[in-house]
């Protein structure tokens, strides 16, 4: 089953196509954005425009676009956060394996596929598997394309300096017939040796047509069912919300929460942040970040379509989250985020 069309992203798709057929595209490139936007469905729609055999990329209807959304293209290389169980101590065939048949399993659901567990991750035998399938020869195109999903999600473990550095070398001089497609939700949580080593690119969430237009195909309704206007707004601009289902309302709620204190006096943001449990900044409470970034970047949507003077302080909220994030991925106490956080977006008048 090919994957489920890309909805959305026209702008940002037609930058990167246009230095396809330019020739002019990085080397190693880092798509980053709030979690659920399709960061890892445009760099596989990014994957097909590289391997179409067409001018006109991607055409669709090659040999190279058909194995692209198949994920079936011998050229076509995907890592993404897994249990540590499946991959311990597998060579870097057995891993590359391993991950063939899991991606063959998301082309079966249409590559519809959920948020992973906060036990899952990206360990050294994936790295391993990633520098060696990266210094092949292309088998059927002339490139190959490897893309590093949810990098954020990488694993220090006993060996992993060695696999490390192969990999901050294969960023910093990719192979001429290699490109490196990294995506994280938390650009923070990267080595800076990462982050320094690749060219960045924004991810914009979906504007609301384009989420209702994602889902009224006919593979996302029989995998969600119906969304209601309400459900839909939650998502803001995230089909991977829709697909998180419970976990993503539980996030909603908590962002409510903070908008509700920052209507309150001083006691109710006293409240909110003693609610902070004192740990876990990269597992829900980071969810909840991402779903407060989505409502106020609606009102931002707003606030610039009608020109309000409040657009500007909408756009400096987005960035104390960006912020408040920052410190998420390097594990700070939530409660001490959350104080900071309250404090910035009230002195901006984010309090409606």
């Amino acid at each position: 089953m090919p994957l489920s069309p890309l909805v959305g992203h026209d702008a940002l798709r037609q930058r990167l196509g246009d230095a396809v057929v330019r020739g002019t595209m990085p080397g190693s490139l880092l798509l980053h954005g709030r979690r659920g936007v399709g960061k890892q469905r445009l760099a596989l729609w990014l994957a097909q425009s590289q391997l179409c055999s067409s001018t006109s990329t991607p055409c669709g209807a090659c040999q190279g676009c058909r194995y692209a959304t198949e994920l079936t293209h011998p050229d076509l290389y995907w890592f993404f956060p897994v249990p540590r169980a499946e991959v311990s101590d597998c060579s870097p065939e057995e891993a590359l394996a391993y991950m063939r048949g899991v991606m063959r399993d998301r082309a079966k659901d249409g590559g519809l596929w959920g948020p992973t567990s906060g036990s899952e991750g990206i360990f050294v035998e994936m790295i391993r598997a990633l520098v060696r399938a990266a210094a092949s020869t292309p088998a059927m195109g002339r490139r190959k394309i490897m893309i590093l999903g949810d990098a954020d999600r990488m694993i220090a473990q006993e060996g992993s300096d060695q696999a490390a550095n192969a990999l901050l070398k294969l960023l910093e001089e990719p192979l001429p017939d290699t490109t490196l497609i990294l995506t994280t939700s938390e650009p923070g949580a990267l080595l800076p040796t990462i982050r320094s080593r690749v060219v960045s690119v924004r991810v914009a969430p979906l504007a609301p047509e384009e989420l209702r237009q994602w889902t009224e195909a006919d593979d996302v309704r029989a995998k969600i069912g119906r969304i209601d206007q309400t459900i839909l707004e939650r998502a803001s601009g995230a089909p991977g919300a829709l697909l998180a289902g419970t976990s993503h309302d539980t996030a909603a709620a908590h962002a409510s929460l903070w908008l509700k204190a920052l209507r309150g006096d001083t006691s109710d943001r006293f409240i909110a942040v003693l609610s902070e449990k004192p740990a876990g900044a990269r597992g829900a409470f980071s969810d909840a970040l991402d779903a407060l970034e989505g409502m106020l970047h609606e009102r931002l949507r707003a606030a610039v379509d009608d020109a309000s003077p409040h657009a500007a302080s909408l756009t400096r909220a987005q960035d104390a989250i960006e912020g408040a994030r920052e410190r998420a991925s390097h594990n700070v106490n939530p409660a001490l985020i959350t104080a900071e956080l309250l404090r910035e977006l009230r002195l901006l008048g984010v309090n409606a």
